[in-house]
């Protein structure tokens, strides 16, 4: 995706001079977790307010800038791994950069999440499931074919979990008969996390568990 539609131009850049004092009012008029800063308008990084409330008011920016963060975006970055970028830093404002390094304003989390939102995997109709397998035994290639020898599709897979030698992935798949699928990927060698009213395995389990109570009372 490109992000002209997305970048936001309502704070002024912070020049790397600016008083501490007038940086902390920035913040109060703010809810960002940032903001850019900049040497002879030259974008050299985000200052963040958890610093600049532990800094002197006398002070200037130079004077905190080994305090800097310097993650930013490009314009043609695909939004995934603006996505990527927002967690790792910790951050809910992304300065965006062109290809010479102008600063050309920021987006926010919140435009990001919304276009996660208008993906397949979450506006289409279809049943999510969570699976586990060992780490080193699982693998995407062989979960679209279970899925899709099934006659359902794939709208979405990612790793939602990892502990130790274990891995879970949440599916998304396209409406159709779950319960297939899901005795599909046992015969596979995965446990199924996710709980399903279609699941016939435990059913079972729940009408035999019942008939041996049945028994055992006799």
């Amino acid at each position: 995706m490109l992000f002209e539609d997305y970048i936001i131009n309502d704070i002024d850049i912070q020049d790397i001079n600016q008083d501490i004092a007038l940086v902390k009012d920035v913040f109060d008029q703010l809810t960002y977790t940032h903001i850019p800063v900049a040497r002879d308008g030259v974008y050299i990084g985000c200052i963040s307010e958890n610093d600049v409330r532990c800094f002197e008011s006398g002070k200037t920016l130079q004077d905190c800038q080994y305090a800097f963060e310097t993650f930013f975006c490009r314009i043609t970055d695909n939004w995934l791994d603006v996505l990527e970028n927002f967690a790792q830093n910790h951050t809910n404002l992304m300065p965006v950069l062109d290809e010479n390094q102008k600063y050309l304003g920021y987006v926010e989390l919140n435009d990001i999440l919304n276009l996660f939102n208008e993906t397949p995997f979450l506006n289409e109709a279809g049943g999510i499931l969570v699976v586990e397998k060992g780490i080193n035994d699982y693998s995407f290639s062989e979960i679209s074919q279970i899925v899709e020898s099934n006659e359902a599709k794939v709208l979405g897979a990612f790793i939602s979990k990892m502990e130790k030698d274990m891995v879970q992935l949440t599916v998304k798949i396209g409406q159709s008969a779950i319960n297939e699928v899901l005795q599909s990927f046992r015969r596979y060698g995965y446990s199924i996390v996710s709980s399903h009213q279609e699941d016939t395995f435990y059913k079972n389990l729940k009408d035999r568990s019942k008939y041996l109570d049945k028994y055992l009372n006799i």
